[in-house]
């Protein structure tokens, strides 16, 4: 760390930002990337992080007492009830946040009423209902209420507890909601200090009508098996109980309701692992051979990219609560891919829009080499120059997640001396950040 050198948090956005602003040697608050100048004269740089990185997983990296104090991010995140909180609780009592969660239920609870809405279990025959069931409708936000206006022959529109939905044609989030969070003295997030902004536009919302509601008493005699590719370890395993605790509570609230064809839902669980091994491959040739008609999962859109023509060429659902690559809006998915979270194009567009409100005027990218990692730096430096960012005031660097140090991709964004430093990344990031710490730039105080 420098001489003098000292360090406040600010900001962050995207799939989950976390700002840091740390003063480092060189150059004057107007440079531009330059980094020559009065090694005496400080300059802010503020860091921002990803939903991967962005949680009280990466304060649990840092055990000096207010490391990570003040330090600011942004993810795909929902001003969730505490009546809701509390019922995930009871759930798993030991839920230490609950990202994604809500994602999580209410991916379960469409995929519920899209089968009833069809009256038949088989995906490919209830897949065409998931967008309708979403938007267009009676407005209701709970199973059972839905349930009994899909049973009087109504047509309806679930607002979950994640927001209105509103799905595309593509079978996602026409807006959504992002949470600015802040890190408190114990190095974790201090839920108090949180902001919500919306992003997208609910007028995207896909304007196809519903097919027909099948007859009364459709599906009589049928299961809805429901399947979970979610991380238990890997890379992700930190997101994993609330997206488990969140599916269980679906589950829990849709049966109590009457069930599905007045049945209740199965559930098999399973391990998704991380993009580095082939757990999701296993995991999914399990639950395919154990009969389910929908998958929850994966969290990782690489992982997802490995398994997702298996599931839909078996004509089962894939339903994903995390995935936020744009890849997946227009890839061939025989009309049986959906997701809960926001693509990275919305994520991209609230990430722009904090690195521009912060005044900076150069910006460097720290990617990791996924879907994920390069699709959300593509659309945040196309936004960035599209608000006026010369392109050549903005560098990108893709890194190796495996690799077993980081140290080069560090130093190159060090000489680059930006404004701000973007770190797009899932618990590499920790070393990524403590790297930038010993260069001067990051979250010490």
């Amino acid at each position: 760390m420098r001489t003098g050198t000292t360090a406040r948090a600010i900001a962050l956005s995207g799939a989950a930002l976390l700002a840091l602003t740390a003063c480092g040697g060189g150059g004057d608050d107007t440079s531009s990337g330059d980094s020559g100048g009065d090694a005496s004269a400080e300059k802010q740089v503020n860091i921002y992080g990803t939903d991967g990185n962005m949680g009280n997983a990466l304060g649990a990296d840092f055990t000096e007492p207010g490391a990570l104090a003040g330090m600011k991010g942004t993810l795909p995140l929902t001003e969730l009830s505490g009546d809701f909180r509390d019922r995930l609780l009871a759930v798993n009592p030991d839920l230490q946040d609950f990202n994604y969660s809500g994602e999580s239920y209410d991916a379960v609870v469409i995929t519920a009423l899209a089968a009833t809405a069809a009256g038949t279990n088989q995906a490919t025959v209830f897949a065409p209902y998931v967008n309708g069931m979403t938007a267009g409708g009676e407005k209701c936000t709970d199973y059972g209420a839905c349930l009994t206006i899909l049973q009087a022959g109504g047509d309806v529109d679930y607002d979950g507890v994640t927001g209105p939905l509103s799905f595309t044609e593509a079978g996602e989030p026409a807006q959504a909601s992002f949470g600015l969070q802040q890190f408190g003295e114990d190095n974790q997030i201090d839920d108090s200090l949180t902001e919500f902004v919306i992003a997208g536009d609910e007028a995207n919302a896909s304007s196809e009508p519903s097919p027909p509601p099948a007859p009364a008493g459709g599906g009589a005699g049928q299961t809805l098996t429901i399947g979970t590719l979610l991380p238990e370890t890997g890379n992700l395993a930190f997101l994993g109980p609330p997206e488990v605790a969140g599916v269980q509570l679906a589950i829990n609230e849709v049966n109590a309701a009457g069930g599905v064809f007045g049945a209740p839902v199965a559930l098999v669980t399973g391990d998704s692992g991380d993009a580095s091994t082939d757990t999701a491959t296993q995991t999914v040739d399990r639950l395919l051979q154990s009969g389910v008609n929908a998958i929850i999962g994966a969290a990782s859109s690489g992982v997802s990219l490995t398994v997702i023509d298996r599931i839909v060429g078996a004509g089962v659902l894939q339903f994903s609560p995390a995935n936020t690559s744009d890849t997946f809006t227009t890839y061939d998915d025989k009309g049986l891919y959906f997701r809960t979270a926001p693509p990275d194009t919305l994520q991209a567009r609230a990430l722009a829009d904090l690195i521009g409100a912060d005044g900076n005027n150069t910006v460097g990218i720290l990617a990791l080499n996924d879907p994920y990692g390069t699709g959300l730096a593509e659309n945040t430096k196309n936004n960035l120059i599209s608000d006026g960012l010369p392109e050549d005031s903005i560098r990108d660097i893709i890194y190796d997640p495996q690799a077993a140090n980081f140290d080069s991709e560090v130093q190159q964004m060090v000489d680059f001396n930006p404004d701000a430093i973007v770190v797009i990344g899932f618990e590499e990031s920790s070393r990524i950040l403590q790297s930038l710490n010993s260069q001067g730039v990051g979250p010490q105080r």
